[in-house]
């Protein structure tokens, strides 16, 4: 893959999001989320190839990944005036679908288009297939890993919203703002399970789940990255001051703390014996 055949990406995605701009502010707003959500995943996604020392070739596919991979949300959104797939449809597999019927990847090596169509069709599924192998597995994990990163970043900005002035909100709004946990979704965070989005009934059930995201980072700059900005404090700080809550905090900031600990040991141990994988999860 050339970085031409990337810029070649990048402006398809710039002419085809363009198409979905209309007249009603609200329909605008929400596009707008996502397509500034694609260009930063984009940067987290170079990001993440720049620390763990990827290939030129393996940069331009994750790249072409980052850009490309809620494509299906335009579509999504004009015919369903939502995000939500359960009530709508899969975006994943729209996504796919309209790369194929665009036909924009067509100037890529075979195993090379098909890379990056799993890795946009699974980087939103509950758990990754147990027999995915390398090197769709690598990629799948990158752009999880950068999906949430970003994901973090607008999800706070979006709770600070909804804290100081709801009625300004001009972006869809999923779950109910209730002053309530769902037990099953306190307990998944409590045990590392991965939350089904099916058990989200409030906007804290969110607020959760995301918290749970920290067992599902696959790479150790990505997990460095989160402590560094400090999300999963500031996503606690908009929970109720509960002492499920207090246990949830203690949880998920033990974790992070003791697999950044893990790594950095590991790392220095096989720099002691040179065997040191960098693409290995905790890479």
């Amino acid at each position: 893959m050339t970085p031409q055949q990337l810029q070649e990406f990048k402006s398809w995605f710039d002419r085809y999001v363009a198409g979905f701009y209309a007249d009603d502010d609200y329909v605008n707003s929400n596009l707008k989320l996502k397509e500034d959500h694609s260009r930063r995943v984009c940067e987290e996604m170079l990001y993440l190839a720049g620390a763990l020392n990827l290939t030129e070739n393996d940069t331009l596919i994750a790249e072409t990944i980052a850009i490309l991979h809620d494509i299906g949300r335009f579509k999504q959104f004009a015919e369903y005036n939502t995000y939500n797939d359960a009530r709508s449809t899969n975006h994943c597999r729209l996504g796919v679908e309209i790369l194929r019927e665009t036909k924009i990847l067509s100037s890529l090596p075979e195993n090379d288009r098909l890379t990056i169509e799993k890795a946009i069709n699974l980087h939103g599924v509950k758990t990754l297939p147990p027999a995915l192998a390398e090197p769709d597995l690598r990629f799948c994990r990158l752009i999880r890993d950068a999906d949430k990163l970003d994901v973090f970043y607008v999800a706070i900005g979006y709770y600070e919203s909804c804290r100081h002035d709801p009625s300004s909100l001009m972006l869809e709004l999923e779950f109910p703002d209730q002053p309530v946990c769902t037990p099953e979704v306190v307990d998944a965070v409590m045990s590392e399970q991965a939350i089904d989005y099916t058990a989200l009934q409030t906007l804290n059930d969110m607020i959760l789940c995301q918290l749970g995201w920290v067992y599902d980072i696959n790479f150790a700059p990505a997990l460095r990255r989160i402590k560094e900005k400090a999300y999963l404090e500031t996503l606690i700080t908009f929970l109720p001051r509960t002492e499920e809550v207090a246990r949830v905090r203690e949880k998920v900031l033990t974790y992070t703390d003791s697999r950044l600990r893990h790594n950095a040991s590991h790392r220095t141990a096989a720099r002691r014996t040179s065997s040191y994988n960098h693409l290995t999860p905790e890479g």
